[in-house]
């Protein structure tokens, strides 16, 4: 195996000079660069990122921190992160929580370890004191949470609206019973989500009825599995809001295989708008999350915050959704003959 001695011996040049051109150092000349790269291809010298990584005290890596790899959103928001640190020079490595604490904050250790440059989360189980005390090893920022107390950046998207508007569409659809599905998280967002919902209804008279709040929900199977809760209701609702596009997929698909016609005996709106909801039938009504916008504001965020080793500022970045509605909710005019 061939070492940096062999390189610089091959190249004609010191091995502090080799060592320069390794390390990007600024003042060495483009004629010596040369000499060392070409020697470097014909000994097939892999230069040691560990230990180049030592001595800048950069690692190149980024951590991000989600609860469920296997939820759709988070594999697309994982997805845009990865093309837009790769443009930085940056790699990242996934680390799935499980929404556990314990996970959390072991995997927040990898800043305190210097195994990371800094770290990017997307939902948060701690308190914002755990968190402030790995600021003191790298920049944190947070993409697609809140922490209301938090000193660092937040990207986010208006979860309250989101909620709102869904419920407003469902309302003027004639619907005052209406369901609504979570995934279990007591995060800011996911709680902001929920007073918006609320709000459209009370707004319009119609308290929202706990009877109609299921929880714990992310995948098809758990849809198809409120859909059974559903029709054993004495007084089942005529909508729901099903928190996420798998949800909204299986409890579809075990509604019709029950002969209940969506969006006639129930509407059902999704969240996310993944390729499943134009693939059911009926299309299903979503939120569209601007995940590429976020996920391009995070990157630059804490690209920044490693650079200039500023970790702790308040910084707010929110964008908006849009609903898209589709079938599953409008109902269609039927046509009148004429004569």
């Amino acid at each position: 195996m061939s070492t940096i001695e062999d390189v610089a011996k091959l190249a004609g040049l010191s091995r502090t000079t080799v060592s320069r051109v390794l390390n990007d150092h600024p003042y060495v000349s483009d004629e010596k660069k040369k000499l060392v790269q070409q020697a470097m291809k014909h000994l097939g010298y892999v230069p040691n990122s560990a230990a180049r990584s030592l001595r800048n005290q950069k690692t190149g890596i980024i951590a991000v921190l989600i609860p469920k790899i296997s939820t759709p959103f988070f594999s697309q928001l994982i997805e845009r992160l990865e093309m837009a640190a790769s443009v930085k020079n940056y790699q990242l490595i996934i680390c799935q929580t499980q929404f556990s604490k314990h996970k959390e904050r072991s995997y927040l250790d990898l800043l305190k370890t210097k195994q990371v440059d800094g770290v990017i989360m997307t939902s948060c189980e701690n308190d914002w004191s755990v968190i402030d005390e790995h600021l003191n090893y790298g920049p944190i920022v947070l993409c697609n949470e809140i922490l209301e107390d938090g000193n660092i950046p937040m990207i986010y998207m208006d979860q309250f609206c989101s909620g709102y508007e869904v419920a407003k569409h469902l309302l003027e659809q004639g619907h005052s019973r209406i369901a609504y599905c979570s995934n279990g998280s007591q995060s800011i967002g996911m709680k902001a989500r929920k007073r918006g919902f609320e709000a459209a209804l009370a707004e319009a008279g119609h308290p929202f009825d706990d009877e109609f709040y299921f929880q714990h929900l992310s995948s098809i199977t758990d849809g198809k599995q409120v859909f059974q809760q559903i029709k054993g209701l004495t007084n089942p609702p005529t909508a729901i809001f099903t928190g996420g596009d798998s949800v909204a997929a299986g409890l579809i698909s075990e509604a019709k295989k029950h002969g209940w016609n969506i969006p006639v005996d129930l509407a059902v709106v999704g969240f996310d708008n993944m390729e499943i909801t134009e693939l059911m039938d009926p299309m299903i009504t979503t939120v569209i999350q601007p995940v590429e916008e976020m996920a391009q504001k995070a990157i630059e965020v804490i690209c920044e915050k490693i650079h200039k080793k500023q970790y702790r500022s308040y910084e707010r970045h929110e964008f908006s959704s849009k609903l898209a509605i589709r079938e599953s909710t409008m109902i269609k005019p039927r046509l009148v003959a004429t004569s």
